[in-house]
């Protein structure tokens, strides 16, 4: 039985609703109650297979605040980590950003690190876990193909033929060989139960050096981690977790909008050019392993002025063709629009969350259809809700209305719809024939 048909733990419950409530979107959870963006969801699970056989992809996911963004990247978070994947993800700020001359770029680098996450641990910092798992693995296969037992010389020169066979691979790229030197250094301190050492090589590949003569001293290589070559190391790391056991690692990176509210036009545009150059590695093959997904709004995209389209190569690239239009757009082309969830899908949404809502509490569920369908009317009846509700609207207010009902039993939904602020929408919106306003449903 999957999860869609399951009774949530209540701790999930929790999460769900608060996360929901509160306008973000929760970590875990989501199979419970996602609805809707099936083909979105089977076109980036197209692009995780591609990245599983050597390959790599980019995607833009457009959409407005609300429009279920978020809410897409981390259902992809939790099917590609599902499926061997490692996920990083981060959300630009002011202080985070792809480049930056005191530290921005490296900052979010440090976040994307920080972030890595795995199915065994999905909440992030599984840097050090992958590699122990790693060397634990390769000391597994060697004793196997050998035969041989733990502390025979024998064994150790033939988990160190291995570790070589990887770190080779590695040094092979662009700073690969600092990389694979450090990675070196990781398995011999490993061996000898130096923790000190590695926690070393573990800050310098978090990118917490600031000093080359510092990590000269410490670790014997020249050169850290900085803002202007920390997507290297990405690809880099893309590399090694193939050859450490994994199906390849996907990047995520949020509120591309904080790149479009940067004001200095030059400081937006070297960020434009490092997109640039991450699309043009996964298209033209140098990067391998490795998928990359960025979450914009339309005006962030679309602004010729200080949007992306206002860098020509990125505009030029992305632009959708003569064809495409809403209710027919191409989920194969770079940038996914997301159009808006339709009232049938929101309707099964929140009958999820209203089942969710009284398993979490402990009360019959009182909603049935037809009370969900009259919100939706309402929601969805409101001036312009064609072109502006957004789940994340209609997903509050119903968890308020679910809230208010549990702890006033003798209100009904009915009362509620009919209060100030939900009888002035239906009054703005609704003529004296109910089909003249609401959305025909078909259930």
């Amino acid at each position: 039985m999957n999860e869609e048909n399951r009774k949530a733990p209540k701790r999930i419950s929790q999460a769900v609703l608060n996360s929901l409530k509160g306008g973000v979107v929760p970590r875990i959870g989501l199979p419970y109650i996602a609805v809707g963006r099936k083909s979105e969801v089977k076109a980036l699970l197209h692009d995780v297979d591609i990245i599983a056989e050597g390959g790599a992809s980019f995607r833009f996911i457009v959409g407005r605040y609300g429009s279920g963004k978020s809410f897409l990247l981390q259902t992809i978070r939790n099917y590609v980590m599902d499926r061997g994947f490692i996920v990083a993800d981060a959300d630009l700020s002011p202080e985070r950003r792809l480049h930056g001359t005191n530290g921005q770029g490296l900052a979010t680098y440090r976040e994307l690190i920080g972030n890595l996450s795995t199915k065994t641990k999905p909440e992030g910092g599984a840097l050090t876990l992958v590699l122990d798992r790693w060397i634990s693995n390769v000391q597994s296969e060697a004793a196997q193909e050998t035969g041989l037992a733990p502390g025979d010389p024998g064994l150790t020169r033939a988990v160190d033929t291995k570790i070589t066979a990887v770190t080779a691979s590695v040094s092979e790229l662009v700073h690969g060989f600092e990389f694979a030197k450090l990675l070196s250094a990781y398995y011999h301190a490993y061996v000898d139960g130096d923790d000190e050492t590695k926690a070393k090589v573990t800050r310098w590949f978090r990118g917490e050096y600031t000093l080359k003569r510092e990590a000269k001293e410490e670790l014997g290589v020249n050169i850290i981690i900085g803002d202007n070559d920390w997507y290297d190391y990405l690809k880099l790391f893309a590399t090694f977790f193939r050859l450490a056991g994994y199906a390849g690692m996907m990047i995520m990176v949020d509120e591309l909008v904080n790149i479009y509210k940067i004001p200095n036009s030059i400081t937006r545009q070297y960020n434009y050019e490092k997109i640039l150059t991450m699309y043009n590695d996964t298209l033209q093959g140098k990067a391998h392993h490795l998928g990359i997904l960025m979450c914009a709004t339309p005006q962030a995209l679309e602004d010729k002025r200080r949007g992306i389209y206002s860098y020509e190569a990125l505009r030029s690239r992305l632009a959708e063709g003569k064809f495409s239009r809403p209710g027919a757009r191409d989920l194969l082309a770079p940038v996914i629009r997301l159009e808006p969830l339709t009232a049938e899908e929101m309707l099964v949404l929140c009958e999820k969350l209203s089942q969710m809502h009284a398993d979490l509490y402990g009360y019959p569920r009182r909603l049935v259809t037809d009370d969900l369908v009259s919100f939706i009317k309402v929601e969805y009846g409101r001036i312009g809700a064609d072109q502006n509700i957004t789940p994340r609207e209609v997903i509050r207010d119903f968890i308020e209305l679910l809230d208010l009902l549990y702890q006033n039993p003798s209100m009904t939904l009915a009362q509620l719809l009919e209060s100030d602020e939900f009888s002035y929408a239906k009054s703005e919106a609704v003529s004296d024939n109910p089909t003249d306003n609401f959305v025909e449903f078909t259930l």
